[in-house]
């Protein structure tokens, strides 16, 4: 169940773009499934080719620093920051992250995987090192037959990794998924519009849920 803040904005979510109506109950589903994983201790990867790159980079900003609301530091980790020498710059400065990690940013391991293995493998092999059972993977594909984007679904499968999957109204992604959200859309511009506005609110909703 979403909390009241969190509720409140997935519901403006479809008031604001009528045309989220059909998938409205996906992005639900969506925000549960990050709550759990995230209100776990777990860690989310995020990964997608192109514009969803640049989309999974957004994502990451969201959800590791302050969004939408000031997310100050629990009192002990505060007070640990000074026992640790901090002069109290630290303590009031930092602020409450989230495990969210973007696969996409690492630009000479993302060229030694392509040239020593194979440029479709870039996102499975992060994958391979850096998820465990528990963490979720959350794949952006506005076509759905990225291949880098199905291959590194499918390796999270089989760590025990929850998937999550935000995509266009065609693909290969269902059956991948824990949970998949399909947007309209006839070609990749008028589908990443969408995209931007859904994992936009779920951000929006899971800081609200974990710092209100």
């Amino acid at each position: 169940m979403t909390g009241r803040g969190a509720g409140a904005i997935l519901d403006q979510l479809v008031a604001r773009y009528p045309a989220l109506d059909a998938a409205a109950e996906s992005v639900n589903a969506a925000f549960t499934l990050l709550d759990s994983v995230l209100g776990a201790g777990r860690t989310v990867l995020v990964c997608g080719n192109g514009g969803s790159a640049a989309d999974s980079e957004h994502i990451v900003g969201e959800l590791a620093k302050p969004c939408a609301l000031p997310r100050l530091l629990p009192p002990e980790v505060a007070a640990a920051l000074r026992a640790a020498g901090d002069d109290g710059y630290l303590a009031s400065s930092l602020r409450g992250g989230l495990p969210v990690l973007s696969l996409v940013s690492q630009s000479a391991l993302l060229t030694a995987i392509a040239n020593d293995q194979a440029a479709d493998l870039a996102f499975a092999q992060q994958v391979i090192a850096y998820g465990r059972p528990g963490d979720l993977l959350w794949a952006l594909s506005t076509s759905g037959t990225s291949a880098s984007v199905l291959h590194a679904l499918r390796t999270a499968r089989a760590l025990g990794l929850r998937t999550l999957g935000l995509t266009g109204p065609g693909g290969e992604l269902t059956g991948l998924c824990d949970v998949l959200v399909r947007v309209p859309g006839d070609a990749t511009p008028q589908i990443q519009e969408l995209h931007l506005p859904v994992y936009h609110a779920l951000c929006l909703a899971i800081e609200a849920e974990r710092f209100s």
